[in-house]
């Protein structure tokens, strides 16, 4: 009888049918995603993982020989692979320190009172409009050894420019300044939004105490705008290390495998070689890397605000 009573008052209480309602139509709501990503992400993700713990025959899958890890073992053993993680992580290196870092002081110059800040918005954000495709083809021109611009005026004070995307040295930093002018725009936009968020009484505040421009960028800016910069500093690094098409045009990974990152690596894999559970497997290790550069990213930059 207790248990009846206890039931009936809390099925009186304000607001215990409305949170029900709440639940049930938020649920509704996201059924369609559920599905969407149920069929898009979650089967994919699922599939790839058994393929990748068989000698998968994509043509007759019946056919597919069970093998378990010989294909991650076959990684670990495989030295190309392993010279497309050095060629990756260098990618990486090279950008997204540059992105994060270039993105934040644009954002930063372009917020000061001073003339032409539309046309400045416009300028850094425009190349980011462009296909993958017009950007590689355009600066593969500008690096060409014989006619390109860049090499025209370094004649002036060298007589042997580099060939660029030629070079074991050059190649993979030519790709990265590449990407470099192509992607920063977006990091500053997001950049630029946070920063106009930040109040301004703020800076009054540490003006008034006395406070350095430094002091106020450490004190103020930084911690303000830490989500935005995780945010972008997440998606940069998962960009950077899903780099394809930009190597695959302007170098196909060359000279020898320099440029060979681990995307272009699996592409080559599955689709010239065919072999689809072993591709499968190296897919899975650059997820396992993704997630685990997040959660770092997570936690240094963004796990302190508090």
């Amino acid at each position: 009888m207790a248990i009846k009573d206890t039931g009936s008052v809390l099925s009186r209480l304000p607001g215990v049918d409305a949170v029900d309602s709440e639940t049930r139509d938020g649920v509704l709501f996201a059924i369609p995603y559920l599905l969407v990503f149920a069929v898009f992400l979650l089967y994919p993700l699922l599939k790839g993982f058994y393929m990748s713990l068989f000698d998968w025959n994509a043509f007759n899958p019946s056919q597919s020989e069970f093998i378990l890890v010989e294909n991650y073992v076959r990684m670990v053993q495989d030295p190309t692979f392993w010279k497309a993680v050095r060629a990756t992580v260098f990618f990486v290196l090279l950008t997204v320190p540059t992105l994060v870092g270039l993105g934040l002081a644009l954002a930063l110059g372009v917020n000061q009172n001073i003339r032409g800040k539309r046309f400045l918005r416009t300028v850094f954000f425009s190349p980011y409009v462009l296909t993958v495709s017009v950007v590689s083809l355009m600066w593969a021109e500008l690096y060409a050894p014989e006619y390109g611009p860049f090499n025209y005026y370094l004649e002036f004070f060298m007589s042997n420019p580099p060939a660029w995307l030629n070079s074991f040295t050059f190649a993979m930093p030519a790709v990265a300044l590449a990407t470099i002018w192509w992607t920063v725009g977006f990091n500053f936009v997001i950049l630029l939004a946070a920063r106009q968020g930040v109040p301004e009484r703020l800076y009054e505040a540490a003006r008034i105490d006395g406070a350095s421009t430094w002091r106020a960028f450490k004190d103020i800016t930084l911690p303000q705008m830490r989500s935005a910069i995780m945010f972008v500093t997440t998606v940069q690094l998962i960009a950077s290390f899903q780099v394809f098409g930009q190597v695959y045009i302007m170098t196909n990974g060359g000279p020898g495998d320099s440029t060979q990152t681990l995307v272009m690596y699996l592409f080559r894999v599955a689709f010239r070689q065919q072999e689809f559970g072993y591709a499968a497997a190296i897919g899975y290790f650059l997820f396992a890397v993704l997630v685990s550069v997040s959660l770092i990213n997570y936690k240094f930059i963004g796990g302190s605000d508090q």
